[in-house]
């Protein structure tokens, strides 16, 4: 089993936090501070509520006004960002954007210098949501200057921050409600030559989809064709759509609903257990009589607890198939229950989808286990 990652703040990673606040915050008391971190709650804590422990016992460590804290939070992440203490980089830095995020709502330009550069250590992309709740035009406004920062990790910060569903991230339901203040900071980062900050644009338009899928294809339809990075990002930030049979998204990138095709010999294990897997295979044909482009999915129908069905559609392959050749697909789908999916008994169904519409279905049983 995986070490959790709340063990990442382990005796190691104090030991290379605390020369580090010694050398920069005055009066510092080692000692106090890693009582105060370990104390009796600690073990019970999970990882957010560890990182949030750890901003909270630095404040008292600090003990100063805001505006003086904020400044020392920004030494700390450029000495950590500077050095070679592989236990504080990337997501074990949490606590320094976590610090801004519940003692800098009241601070505005401080807490926006801030996050400016703690976020080239560890992203402040949570941090930054209660000041988009607090202060939206203004928070946006930066954010919109942000897009054009030198920084890549900036940049990132300017999409990442304001997607609208960003995961175990706080909610801003006024974006997504209206996401139109977005996307003047997309605009601009459109064809951003970091690879991470395109997949967060990608991320973003595709949260938006969820809600304003017209949105997403009317931007789409105007970045297509015009820049290759920018034919990812539409491409990604389409997947939710695509996967949803979304006919005019499908049509955008080139899989026709009218493509005549056919599958055939759709085979699967009939029963299966509750740990095992299931086993399936087809042939399919391109009934066209030239190439044409098709992207193959297949779809489970899962029982719920409760006895519902929930979908969930799963991508197979996407190219250009020659007309009247025979492919043949073989995979197996896991039954496994993991704690973020558990598998009920009775009937369910399979489909093999393409370009968006079933093609041939069948059914089999969930067993219980051995």
């Amino acid at each position: 089993m995986a070490e959790p990652l709340k063990n990442m703040f382990n005796p190691l990673f104090f030991e290379a936090l605390c020369p580090v606040l010694k050398d920069l915050l005055p009066d510092f008391k080692e000692k106090q501070f890693i009582h105060q971190v370990f104390d009796t709650e600690w073990p019970q804590l999970e990882l957010k509520q560890r990182v949030r422990h750890i901003a909270q016992t630095l404040h008292r460590a600090m003990n100063c006004e805001y505006p003086e804290a904020a400044r020392h939070i920004v030494a700390i992440a450029n000495r950590i960002r500077r050095g070679n203490e592989y236990q504080l980089q990337g997501f074990a830095s949490m606590f320094l954007p976590d610090y801004i995020e519940v003692y800098g709502v009241e601070n505005f330009k401080e807490s926006m210098a801030a996050m400016e550069e703690v976020t080239k250590l560890v992203s402040a992309e949570f941090a930054i949501r209660p000041f988009l709740l607090r202060y939206p035009e203004k928070t946006l406004q930066y954010m919109l200057g942000w897009s054009k920062h030198e920084s890549a990790q900036v940049r990132r910060l300017a999409s990442e921050g304001c997607r609208p569903r960003l995961p175990w991230g706080m909610g801003i339901p006024a974006l997504k409600k209206d996401p139109s203040p977005i996307l003047a900071i997309l605009e601009n980062l459109k064809t951003d030559p970091s690879e991470s900050v395109r997949k967060s644009v990608a991320n973003n338009l595709n949260d938006i989809a969820k809600d304003h899928p017209e949105l997403v294809l009317e931007l789409a339809q105007r970045w297509q064709g015009k820049d290759p990075l920018t034919d990812w990002i539409i491409k990604h930030g389409c997947r939710t759509l695509l996967k949803k049979g979304h006919t005019a998204a499908l049509g955008l990138h080139g899989f026709r609903s009218e493509h005549k095709a056919l599958v055939k010999n759709l085979e699967l294990t009939p029963k299966v257990r509750v740990g095992d897997y299931l086993n399936w295979s087809f042939t399919f044909v391109n009934k066209e009589t030239e190439g044409a482009d098709f992207r193959l999915e297949y779809a489970i129908d899962y029982l719920t607890a409760s006895g519902k069905i929930s979908r969930r559609v799963f991508k197979i392959t996407e190219k250009t198939f020659n007309p009247g050749e025979g492919y043949s697909f073989r995979r197996r789908q896991s039954f496994k229950d993991f704690t973020t999916r558990k598998h009920f008994k009775g009937v369910h169904n399979f489909s093999v989808m393409v370009n968006g519409k079933p093609r041939a279905s069948a059914e089999f049983m969930v067993v219980n286990g051995r």
